[in-house]
């Protein structure tokens, strides 16, 4: 098995990678017939020289490759026809701006396997960058707040070195008596607690954050049922919420006037209840002066996404009388983070987390016939062709008569 690591080469730059030295070490010690290569880079997070250090070979050339792994989507011209890989396609709920190369890989006959459609047999993800998504998502909402209020001025997160380091730049500042409201307990819900915890807020139940008052910072993490409720007024489970969201109606508004900061972690589905709406939001009753959008719907379930924002320019306002953008520090505005890749500024401990998580779940596959369908369920394409599981992208891939 012959396996490259290929080179980030979408704009802008991304520094992640899906194995770092010490997890293509590992894969190497467990597999032995594992023959892995490094595609070089001058911008990976990791240099080609720590590679080298860890017994990994150094190239330029992946022609002679198996399988070819990366993080984001690879440049139509720079697909080598008749290949296998892996990556972030963004191309399963068709993005009309990856169009283009979903077409281009089934015209090169190349075996697309993608990174979000790697699931159990129960369809749950196993693998994804979600948690340091939430983990940097916290520190700038919590950077936005200082700036609104010139309490303290954080340096952004890409220019500190790892999560250690967000901790402690975190653990420096005085937080005020502030309420956080968090949605979401999946991968970015927990990373939002980790960092959340990690710093001293006080965790507290919903019943405690809407009723009382505290002298210290404290946050409250949403279950869906906590932020809906059923247009009928009927009590139900979630299982029913997630079959039937149509019955639901956004019941976040009592969390809207109580919270300072809302930090949004949650997985947003079709069909699902706007959360907060523009009518929330234009409430006088309103407290919430700082959104930290991380899952980034944009024309989603947060009125006050506009747009996402880049790490580089992070922040941007909403102002909820007349509905449009305006400066972040506006008077009037609520302040919204809403950059939609997160994890590219904590891409050393983004990229560790990640392949161990790849030498997990899929390695293993690539070495006992795919025992388990983790390869033929994350595969999308095959030799010019859709898998099954994906024949809903026909259209989209102008291969209607093909299938």
């Amino acid at each position: 098995m012959k396996i490259g690591i290929i080179r980030e080469r979408k704009n802008p730059p991304d520094r992640r990678v899906v194995f770092s030295p010490e997890a293509l070490a590992a894969l190497k010690k467990r597999y032995p017939d594992a023959d892995v290569t490094v595609e070089s880079s001058d911008i990976r997070v990791f240099s080609d020289d720590e590679y080298r250090k860890a017994g990994i070979e150094v190239t330029t050339d992946m022609n002679d490759r198996d399988f070819l792994i990366g993080v984001k989507e690879v440049p139509v011209e720079n697909l080598i026809p008749g290949k296998k890989y892996f990556f972030f396609s963004h191309t399963i709920k068709e993005q009309p701006h990856n169009q283009k190369l979903l077409k281009a890989i089934l015209e090169k006959n190349i075996d697309l396997f993608d990174h979000e459609t790697i699931v159990d047999a129960k369809f749950a993800r196993l693998i994804g960058f979600g948690r340091y998504a939430g983990i940097v998502g916290a520190y700038n909402g919590i950077r936005a707040f200082g700036l609104k209020y010139e309490l303290f001025d954080l340096p952004k997160a890409e220019t500190l070195r790892d999560q250690d380091e967000l901790v402690s730049r975190l653990k420096r500042v005085m937080l005020p008596p502030i309420k956080i409201v968090v949605t979401g307990h999946g991968k970015v819900g927990s990373g939002v607690k980790q960092i959340l915890d990690a710093i001293g807020i006080k965790q507290i139940q919903p019943t405690d954050f809407l009723s009382k008052n505290y002298s210290s910072p404290v946050y409250t993490q949403l279950d869906v049922l906590d932020y809906n409720k059923r247009i009928d007024g009927e009590i139900r489970d979630n299982q029913d919420f997630y079959k039937h969201p149509e019955a639901y109606v956004s019941d976040f508004e009592r969390f809207s006037q109580a919270a300072d900061v809302y930090m949004a972690g949650h997985f947003y589905g079709n069909g699902a209840p706007i959360i907060l709406t523009a009518a929330m939001l234009a409430s006088p009753k309103n407290k919430l002066k700082v959104i930290a959008d991380i899952s980034c719907d944009v024309d989603g379930p947060i009125a006050s996404t506009l747009r996402s924002s880049t790490i580089a320019d992070p922040l941007y306002g909403y102002h909820p009388v007349k509905l449009t953008e305006v400066e972040w520090h506006h008077p009037a505005a609520v302040t919204v983070m809403a950059v939609d890749n997160l994890p590219c500024e904590l891409p050393r401990d983004a990229s560790r987390g990640f392949g161990e998580m790849f030498l997990e779940h899929v390695v293993p596959a690539f070495f006992n016939s795919d025992a388990d369908g983790i390869l033929e369920r994350a595969q999308i394409t095959s030799k010019g062709t859709l898998m099954p599981r994906f024949r809903y992208l026909s259209d989209y891939a102008g291969l209607t008569e093909k299938v």
